[in-house]
Order: C-alpha cells, then structure tokens, then sequence
C-alpha cells in the first residue's frame, strides 16, 4: 500500500517525530509489558493487544465470552503489571449506584454530611459481569466513563487520571442479567470477544494454573504509562486516514452508500460518529506499537470489527434474517478497503 521510501520521506516532513525519536521515548517497551503478562496468560495474542490499545488511548473496553475464558484473569494480571490503583466491581442485580461512585454521609455527632467516595475513583476499574446490574447502575458510570468526573449531592469529584473501565459480560445467561443501553455502549471504546483457546495453549493453561503460583511484577508506573499516552496523540495521521475513518463509520448507516442496500433493512441504527474519532484513536495506539509514528488505513481496518461492532443496532428483521453485527462489518470492510496513500505527494505539495 504505501513504500518505504515514501514513509521516509514524509516522516522527515511531518510534524511528529520519526519512528526512532518516538520509540526513544517510550519508558518501557510494549513488549516489556506483554510479556510479565504473557507469564500467566496463555494465547489471547488478539486480546491483550485490543486491552493494551485501549489503556495507551484511555479507552474503555467491554469484553465478552463465556465463563472460563479468562476475562477477569486478564484484566487483572493488566491491574497488576501497570502502575496505578486498580478496583473491581462484582455486578449483582441487587447493586445500587452509590455501591459504585460513593454517597453522602450524616455524621450525628457532628451534624453535617461527609462524602464516601466509591471504588470508581480509581485508575483501572475492572466492572465484573457488568450486564448482572440494572440499567440504573449501569447508566451510573456513563458521567465516569465519558467526563471523567462523578457528580454527588451537589459536588463533583474528578477521578484520577488516567482512568479505564474494562467491563466483562456473559453472553449465553438470560436469568438476572440486563442488557445494557445502547448509550452506555456507546461509550465502550473496545468489545472484544473472546474465544476459546486452542488445544495446546489449553494444556499450557492447566499446566500454569494448577502449578506454582506466578507472581507479576508491576513494569510500568502510572507517570510512565501518562508518558506512553501522550506519545500516542502524536502519531501523525494522515488527512485520508481520518477519511477513511468516517467512510467506514458512515457506510454502517442504512441506505447511504451503495452496494451496500441489501442490508439498508437490518440495519436500526449505524456506528455513531465516536466510531470514527475511537477508530483513529485505536489505529495511532496499534500504530504506535509496531514502532510506527504514522498511521496507515490498513491499523484502521484491523481494529474496525472491535470498535464499530457494538454501535451497530439491529432491527428484528435483520436479525431473524440472520444478519449479524460481524456480517455488517464484514460486508463494510469489502465495500471499503484501505486507500492507496502517496505519501510522496504530500511531501511535494
């Protein structure tokens, strides 16, 4: 797609550091981090890469599967190699929201109120089963997750920055769970599904499980991982890229793009324009850790199935017709592939 004389060239040009100046920043090397973590988890190449995206971008991630996958296992196995305090949340149908963001106290002796503030003020937040809890809990961390505040009584509390959800769910139980709203999804960054493994990392698995117990080291400090994140926003991006960003978020609204008509009827509701902005986000943190200092379409189109697929709302047609989210962004992505970009041209002109 695009030749490395041409990246040269416009590296040299651009206003971001080239690849080497930008990797001589980086407190820690990505594969520092994934391999203290790699000592406990087992496969999930797809996984750890979408959870690391995520935190070098301060964006939150859902992740689905069944039991027994280790979703929770790997979120905090993340809790303990990064630097910064963690929390967790178990998800229970009988949780309130001041069980998340915290209450106001009477005090008798004194006769004034003092605030308690909930496990959310924390760095990385791990949300457990978070489709256990009703919409009133879970709509209690939309202000958390996108304004990175909590409001209570009538003060508002800043929550450390930074600051991460990674939320699991179970998607085959239906007793004692809620769905959650398509608001709250929205501001998921990230939904990874997550598979089973394979046979031999399996084995791998029990071997590691029911053997000495691993003990992570932390190998980053929360001021490095703030260093990391800021290197991040100055991977340089590409008019086109952020192009290409918008046409494959646009493409997933019904009717306007064709080639595209036969699913017009099974789509409700297309990718909202946050697609667009996480999809260049996620692309400049993949980017930044194949040592990259400029994004290339092909980053926005390997991420694009995480970022649009829980944005898309399906109508009952669609669904009984078989149409599923995964198809949808399949069919987008054929519809649209990565741009041919000269780089050269921008250099000259």
């Amino acid at each position: 797609m695009i030749n490395r004389p041409q990246v040269a060239r416009a590296e040299a040009a651009s206003p971001t550091d080239t690849a080497r100046e930008l990797a001589a920043r980086v407190p820690v090397p990505i594969e520092q981090i994934l391999f203290e973590v790699k000592r406990l988890i087992v496969g999930q190449d797809r996984l750890l890469e979408r959870l690391l995206i995520a935190l070098l971008s301060g964006g939150h991630v859902l992740l689905e599967g069944v039991p027994g996958l280790a979703k929770t296992v790997t979120v905090k196995a993340f809790a303990q190699v990064l630097g910064g305090a963690a929390g967790r949340i178990q998800f229970t149908p009988d949780l309130v929201p001041a069980d998340l963001i915290g209450t106001r106290i009477y005090n008798p002796g004194r006769g004034d109120f003092t605030t308690e503030l909930g496990p959310v003020f924390c760095n990385l937040l791990l949300a457990d089963e978070i489709n256990r809890a009703p919409a009133k809990v879970q709509s209690a961390l939309l202000e958390a997750m996108q304004e990175r505040q909590v409001t209570i009584g009538k003060e508002t509390h800043k929550i450390p920055d930074p600051f991460v959800v990674l939320a699991t769910e179970n998607p085959i139980e239906t007793d004692g769970t809620y769905p959650l709203p398509e608001a709250q999804l929205d501001r998921f960054m990230l939904k990874v599904l997550v598979d089973y493994p394979s046979f031999q990392d399996e084995v791998v698995v029990v071997e590691r499980i029911t053997g000495p117990e691993i003990e992570l080291r932390p190998v980053v400090t929360l001021d490095q991982l703030k260093e990391m994140q800021k290197a991040v926003t100055e991977v340089y991006v590409d008019p086109a890229v952020r192009t290409y960003a918008a046409t494959l978020a646009y493409a997933t609204r019904p009717g306007k793009v064709k080639g595209l008509e036969d699913l017009a009827s099974a789509i409700a509701y297309g990718a909202s324009p946050r697609a667009s902005i996480n999809l260049v986000a996620a692309g400049r943190a993949l980017a930044f850790m194949r040592g990259r200092s400029y994004v290339l379409p092909h980053d926005l189109s390997e991420v694009a199935p995480e970022v649009i697929r829980h944005r898309l709302v399906l109508t009952y047609e669609g669904i009984a017709a078989g149409t599923t989210a995964e198809t949808v962004v399949h069919r987008v992505l054929e519809r649209s592939p990565p741009p041919r970009i000269d780089l050269g041209d921008r250099v000259a002109s």
